[in-house]
């Protein structure tokens, strides 16, 4: 449980099986969705913290969580008879972080961002302005054209006419394409910390926001190490980082031709990343790595590779969970080139930074 610190667990409110779902949870994706490893670490805190009783055992709640839909069996498994989550465990653990992430969000019925934009829009406002031909009857203000029309005609010879409608002021709704790339590279657990977690934590609040108050967004997820590849929400629990050097170019690269089919205009990346780029894949198939400082050849196919997202109009937030001078010194040059936006962030804060920055970032015109 390296990196990992727990406190006695008191759930105010909760029965004990709320309790113990959450901590197993939390477990699940420390120990990338290995369901027995995430049980032995639940007995050891539960020996430690005395968080069951005798009325309601571990194996009490194990039962319970096969009964409740959260666990199945691999019966055909090599180890025989094994547990696995369900895709119930893996919605409920996006929610779960959504819930630490976003907690101060509510769901919305229209699943759009609004723009700055005034006008013949989707999203009503405080504001009102003279009814023009074609505008939507649905936009009507009825209260205040009928008193425009009272002040007009006179309640003896009451009339409306098309001068006295006034319609609600609309916003624009941006749909907003989003490509989200996590780092795993070994050093996202090297010397003691674990950040390969919180990574995947945000990754997965993001996925659960756009799905619950965004539908109409469409977010991809690409890891990259020495190469880069797209995965599935529902691989993200069990996400684990490799014995792999960092090829942002590959990244970007995979993000670029992603959002190159989407049809909509607003799109952006996220980059989600430790250290620095270490890994080139050449045009022969080799691979160009160099693991001691900034390597210019490789820093340079950054930066051209942030200058075309540039000229391609998608916006690069980097997230960089390092302290490293020269690796910020970096990151300011990359997104500077870009003309993007960079956070140097703790993992606390980390979730905190996407929410604000991906709230930002959608508030654009789309027509």
């Amino acid at each position: 449980m390296l990196g990992i610190r727990f406190s006695k667990f008191t759930g105010q409110g909760k029965t004990l099986f709320e309790k113990l779902l959450g901590i197993f949870k939390e477990l699940l994706l420390h120990t990338s969705g290995d369901v027995d490893e995430a049980l032995d670490w639940l007995r050891e805190l539960d020996a430690e913290y005395q968080i069951t009783n005798k009325d309601y055992t571990l194996d009490d709640f194990i039962e319970d969580l096969k009964k409740k839909g959260y666990l199945r069996e691999e019966i055909d498994s090599p180890e025989g008879g094994g547990l696995s989550m369900t895709a119930k465990t893996e919605r409920s653990i996006r929610q779960t972080a959504l819930e630490q992430i976003f907690g101060k969000l509510r769901k919305s019925a229209s699943g759009n961002h609004n723009t700055k934009l005034s006008g013949q829009g989707d999203e009503p406002t405080a504001d009102t302005r003279q009814y023009h031909f074609g505008d939507s009857l649905d936009s009507i203000a009825m209260n205040e054209s009928i008193r425009n029309a009272f002040i007009s005609q006179g309640i003896e010879q009451f009339g409306m006419t098309e001068n006295d409608l006034v319609v609600n002021e609309t916003h624009f709704k941006a749909q907003m394409s989003t490509v989200l790339m996590i780092d795993i590279s070994h050093s996202m657990i090297l010397y003691g910390e674990d950040r390969i977690t919180p990574a995947k934590r945000v990754a997965l609040a993001l996925a659960e926001l756009i799905k619950t108050r965004y539908p109409k967004d469409s977010l991809d997820i690409i890891v990259f190490g020495n190469d880069a590849w797209m995965i599935e929400l529902e691989e993200l629990p069990y996400l684990k980082v490799g014995p792999y050097h960092t090829n942002t170019v590959a990244g970007l690269e995979l993000a670029m031709d992603i959002l190159r089919k989407k049809k909509n205009a607003n799109k952006q990346i996220f980059m989600i990343t430790d250290g620095k780029p270490s890994c080139l894949k050449e045009p022969d198939g080799t691979y160009y790595k160099n693991s001691l400082g900034l390597d210019d050849y490789i820093v340079n196919k950054c930066l051209n590779k942030a200058a075309a997202c540039r000229r391609l109009q998608i916006p690069i937030t980097t997230f960089m969970i390092a302290q490293d001078p020269y690796l910020q010194k970096f990151v300011q040059d990359f997104t500077q080139t870009n003309k993007g936006k960079a956070f140097f962030t703790g993992l606390k804060g980390l979730g905190e930074f996407i929410f604000m920055d991906y709230e930002s970032n959608r508030r654009r015109r789309s027509r």
